[in-house]
C-alpha cells in the first residue's frame, strides 16, 4: 500500500519537475536547495484544510498501519501521532481520493506547500532533527526565534510603537 503510495507521489512531483512553467509558493521561503526535500505544489487553490486525513504510521512491531482521522488542517492529524511514527499523510477529498500532503522515506521528506506553510520549529526539533526538515540556516533565514516560530514562513517581528 505504502509503495503505491510513493509511486504515485514520485509521478506526481514527475509531472510537476517537467512542467516548465514559474510556480509562485505562497510566501514559503526553503533557504537552501535540498535534495532531500521535495515541495509538492497540486495547484494555487488546492490548501488541504479541514476534514478527513489518512495517515499511515508503523507501529513498534515494524507494521504499517493506516488510519482516518478527522482534522482542522495537515499540521493538526501531523500532531495527533508521534512524527518518527509518521510514513504519510494525505488529505481525502469528497470521493475519497487521497492527495498525499506529507511523505517520509528515511532522511527524505515530500511535503505539500500546505503542509510546509503550517509546519513550526518545535515540531521539526521535537523528533525530526535527523530528516530534511532540519536546518539551523533555514530557521535563520526566516526568523525563527523559538519553537513556536513557522519554520519556512517569514515570521514578522511585532514592534510596537509607542507615542505620548
Amino acid at each position: 500500500m505504502l509503495t503505491k503510495q510513493f509511486r504515485e507521489l514520485n509521478r506526481q512531483a514527475q509531472v510537476i519537475e517537467n512542467n516548465k512553467k514559474i510556480k509562485v509558493m505562497k510566501n514559503i521561503i526553503i533557504a537552501q536547495r535540498n535534495r532531500d526535500l521535495n515541495v509538492l505544489h497540486f495547484g494555487d487553490d488546492f490548501d488541504a484544510g479541514e476534514g478527513t486525513y489518512r495517515v499511515i504510521t508503523k507501529c513498534q512491531a515494524g507494521f504499517m498501519i493506516s488510519s482516518d482521522t478527522q482534522a482542522k488542517n495537515a499540521i493538526s492529524a501531523f500532531r495527533q501521532y508521534k512524527p518518527k511514527a509518521i510514513q504519510s499523510i494525505a488529505y481525502l477529498l469528497n470521493g475519497g481520493h487521497p492527495i498525499i500532503v506529507y511523505a517520509r522515506n528515511g532522511k527524505k521528506i515530500w511535503a505539500s506547500e500546505c503542509f510546509l506553510r503550517e509546519v513550526e520549529v518545535g515540531d521539526i526539533n521535537q523528533e525530526l532533527y535527523n530528516t530534511a526538515l532540519y536546518g539551523q540556516g533555514q530557521y535563520q533565514a526566516v526568523n525563527a526565534k523559538s519553537w513556536a516560530s513557522k519554520a519556512y514562513v517569514m515570521n514578522e517581528e511585532n514592534v510596537e510603537i509607542i507615542t505620548e
